[in-house]
Parts: structure tokens; C-alpha cells; sequence
């Protein structure tokens, strides 16, 4: 059986990991004014923190359509007789119901759409997940159960400098409880129950980063190996220190940096700084 892996561009996968594992890539795009942008296509990642400066309104998002979703599937049923294909959250995007809905209307591919519950890298680990499966002959049903496996000890917190953009794109659940003290905090959210919410009200980004990396730290102390990303919103210098500051103390374990792209950027901000893992 010739299965086929798919996710969407917020997983922010390094391109030689979805080069080496033949991941499909669908994208999502951010819109400034009238001028609609596919990121890693249209627009860089660079580039996007850079117009976003330049300009005065900020930019909103939309999930690719599913004429375009149908004709990545089409495709891909020339090939492949089945395609898992892994997405951000339902909770914040459209993306994963577009994609069965699509599924519904191609013939010749078994579509497995799979909601990660969250996004960015820690959504990129199921992807690689599922194409190593793959490669190695793994059934679909033997794929999902092994991503549903990996749920259970997948971690993501984060933390932003500026909580409007996320209040104003309606992705916050939970705004109203820091409505009076947006100033004064540096909250660190997560996802529950897909939703993006408040874990933790910190006064300080400091505060809030030792907090990020204490809850990470107790998860290494407890034994196996973790797959760890430092994920950062055009901030690479503070995602390598808590990368090196972990590294110095955990040699054993698998780390990486990735990034918030034009997308999940839109919404978190410029400064935004994230760390996910998992037990291998």
C-alpha cells in the first residue's frame, strides 16, 4: 500500500525534512489589503515580520480553499493509495474540515485527516512521524494509532509580548479573565481541548521563559529520550540560548530550532517565543 503524508504549511517543518520524507505541503496565506500571500510559497518568513513593520494595518489569514485541497488530492491518488494528512488545530483553523471535505470528493485515495490539536513544529513532529511510518510500510490505522500515542506526552507552551493580536484575531479562549492586566503580564499559553488559553499569568517574559523551560527540565529529569523544538517569532538569538541553556544540561536529548511563520505570526506576534516536545 503506497501511502502518502500531507500537512499544512504552519507546521514549519525544516525543508530538508519534508524533502527527505516527501511531505505535501497545502498552504495556508496571510492578506495584506487586497494582496493575499501563500507563506512558503508568495511570501517569506523574513520578509512577512518585515511588511508587517512597514505596515500600518495588520495582516489577516485564510485557510488554502478546498478546490485547492482537491486538486493537491487528485494528484496525489495517481501515486498513492492512501495520504495521512496532519493539520493545526481545528479549535483555530478551518483547514482540518476542509481537507475531509475534500476527502469526500476525490475517488482512488483514503484521505486520514488528522487534527494535531495544535500547530507549528510540535504539528511537524506528527507529520515526520507519520511519513517515517510510511516509509517503513506501516498501514494508516497503524500510523494514527502511533500519533494518537504520541498525543499523550506532546507538550507546546508559549508566550507572546503583545496578547491584541491573538484577542483580535478571536484566537484567544480565556482573553476576558486579563482584560486590566494585558500590560502587566506575560501569560504562557497552551492549547486545551484545541483551543488557545492561558496556562499561567507571569509578570515578567523572563519569568515566563524559566517557567517554559522548568516545566521541560521536568520532564527530562524523569528518564527517555525527549524530541525537542525552540520555537521562536523572528527572535532566533532567544531560541538559541534556552536551546543552548537545555542542550548544556541535557546532551542526550534532540533538540532543534524552528519558527513561527507568516501565519501562526499574524496572531502571535513579533517576539514570540514557544517550546513543545515529546517522548520519543
Amino acid at each position: 500500500m503506497q501511502i502518502a503524508v500531507m500537512s499544512d504549511s504552519t507546521s514549519y517543518m525544516p525543508d530538508e525534512l519534508v524533502d527527505r520524507y516527501n511531505i505535501h505541503i497545502v498552504p495556508l496565506s496571510v492578506v495584506f489589503g487586497d494582496a493575499s500571500y501563500r507563506e512558503g510559497l508568495d511570501i517569506t518568513t523574513e520578509t512577512f515580520y518585515q511588511k508587517v513593520k512597514e505596515t500600518k494595518d495588520l495582516p489577516k489569514t485564510s485557510q488554502p480553499s478546498i478546490g485547492m485541497i482537491t486538486e493537491k488530492l487528485e494528484k496525489l491518488a495517481v501515486n498513492y493509495d492512501a495520504v495521512i494528512s496532519v493539520h493545526l488545530s481545528g479549535g483555530i483553523s478551518g483547514t482540518h474540515q476542509s481537507v475531509i471535505s475534500a476527502g469526500e470528493m476525490v475517488d482512488g485515495i483514503d484521505v486520514y485527516a488528522y487534527d494535531s490539536g495544535l500547530s507549528c513544529m510540535a504539528q511537524g513532529f506528527y507529520a515526520i512521524e507519520a511519513a517515517k511510518l510510511a516509509e517503513s510500510g506501516k498501514n494508516p490505522e497503524a500510523i494514527i494509532q502511533r500519533l494518537d500515542k504520541m498525543k499523550q506526552s506532546m507538550r507546546a507552551y508559549f508566550m507572546v509580548d503583545d496578547l491584541s493580536h491573538l484577542q483580535r484575531g478571536g484566537r484567544l479562549n480565556g482573553a476576558q479573565a486579563m482584560v486590566g492586566s494585558l500590560l502587566q503580564v506575560k501569560p504562557v499559553l497552551h492549547f486545551v481541548d484545541k483551543q488557545i488559553v492561558p496556562f499561567e499569568k507571569i509578570r515578567t517574559r523572563k519569568k515566563a521563559l524559566n517557567r517554559i523551560m522548568g516545566m521541560l527540565e521536568s520532564d527530562a529529569v524523569q528518564g527517555g529520550k525527549l524530541k525537542v523544538a525552540f520555537i521562536h517569532a523572528n527572535n532566533e538569538a532567544a531560541a538559541i540560548s534556552l536551546k543552548e541553556q537545555f542542550d548544556a544540561a541535557y546532551p542526550n536529548m534532540d533538540t532543534m530550532i524552528s519558527y513561527f511563520g507568516p501565519v501562526i505570526g499574524t496572531h502571535l506576534g513579533e517576539g514570540a517565543v514557544g517550546v513543545c516536545w515529546y517522548k520519543e
